[in-house]
C-alpha cells in the first residue's frame, strides 16, 4: 500500500521548490559548512535530498554530497537541476530506513523534515535514525530538523501552517494532535505538478528534546545539542522555546 508522504511526492518535484519551507537553503547551507569546519575533503550525505536543495548548493560550494530520497518525481527533478549548473552529484533512491552505508560519511544531513519524522510508526521514525548513525565515521556529525512536540502543547498546528503556507502550495486541514502520541493527523491538499488536485490522509509525529536526547544515547550518540530552527538562519544561539514549530539537531558520534 502507498503511504501519504510516497503519494505526495509521485508527481511533485516541479510544486516542491516552489514551498514556503524550501527558500532557505542559503543560509543553512552556510551553518552546515560552520560545524563542519569548511572542510571540503568530507563527505556529506543528504537524508531524504528531495529536489536536492542542499545537495546542490553544498556541492556548488565544493563538498562531496550523496543525496537519498524515495521519490522518483524528486530525484528527478535533482538531477535536472544539478546538470542544468554542470554538476554531478550522486544522487541514489533508497529508503531511510534501509541504508547501505556503513561508516561512510563524515556529514549526514535531514532537514526539513527528510524521512524523519513522517514515518508511520516511531520504530521507522527510529530505524531512520538508526540508518542515519550507522552510515557516519567514528566523529561524524548529523544534523536535522524535526518537529517540536513542545509546540502543539501551546498552539494550534492548523493555525500555524495556514499563516506560513501561500497561495498554491499545500495545505491542511481538519488537524488532530493525540496528546497519547504526540501524532498530528490532518487531510493534505496539493496541486500536482500535472494540475491534479490530490488529498491525503497524513500524520506525523512530533517530538519533544528529551526524546530526541534518548534516542540519540541510544545510538552512541556522545554530544547532542538541540536548538530552535529559523527558517534560513540555523544558528547555536536560537534556544529551543515553545514557539519554535521545529527543531535542530546537532550530535556527534
Amino acid at each position: 500500500m502507498t503511504k501519504w508522504y510516497q503519494k505526495l511526492f509521485e508527481n511533485y518535484g516541479l510544486r516542491y521548490d516552489n514551498e514556503v519551507f524550501t527558500k532557505g537553503t542559503m543560509g543553512e547551507c552556510d551553518f552546515l559548512e560552520k560545524e563542519i569546519g569548511y572542510n571540503k575533503n568530507l563527505r556529506i550525505l543528504d537524508i531524504g535530498c528531495g529536489t536536492g536543495r542542499h545537495s546542490i548548493e553544498l556541492s556548488v560550494r565544493g563538498y562531496k554530497v550523496t543525496g537519498i530520497d524515495l521519490s522518483d518525481s524528486l530525484l528527478k527533478r535533482a538531477n535536472e537541476k544539478a546538470l542544468s549548473q554542470n554538476l554531478i552529484i550522486d544522487f541514489r533512491k533508497h529508503d531511510a530506513r534501509d541504508l547501505p552505508f556503513s561508516e561512510e560519511f563524515d556529514l549526514a544531513i535531514m532537514l526539513c523534515e527528510g524521512a524523519f519524522p513522517l514515518m508511520e510508526t516511531d520504530e521507522m521514525n527510529y530505524r531512520i535514525l538508526q540508518n542515519a548513525a550507522q552510515s557516519l565515521k567514528p566523529g561524524g556529525k548529523l544534523v536535522f530538523t524535526t518537529l517540536n512536540g513542545l509546540f502543539p502543547l501551546f498552539h494550534s498546528v492548523k493555525d500555524f501552517l495556514s499563516k506560513a503556507g501561500q497561495e498554491g502550495n499545500a495545505t491542511s486541514d481538519k488537524n488532530t494532535f493525540d496528546l497519547m502520541t504526540f501524532r498530528d493527523y490532518n487531510i493534505t491538499s496539493v496541486k500536482d505538478d500535472s494540475g491534479n488536485e490530490i488529498e491525503l490522509e497524513c500524520n506525523e509525529r512530533y517530538y519533544v528534546p528529551s526524546e530526541i536526547t534518548w534516542l540519540l544515547k541510544s545510538l552512541s550518540f556522545k554530544t547532542i545539542s538541540i536548538y530552535g530552527a529559523k527558517l534560513g538562519a540555523f544558528s547555536r544561539n536560537d534556544v529551543l522555546t515553545t514557539e519554535d514549530f521545529e527543531m535542530l539537531v546537532v550530535a556527534e558520534k
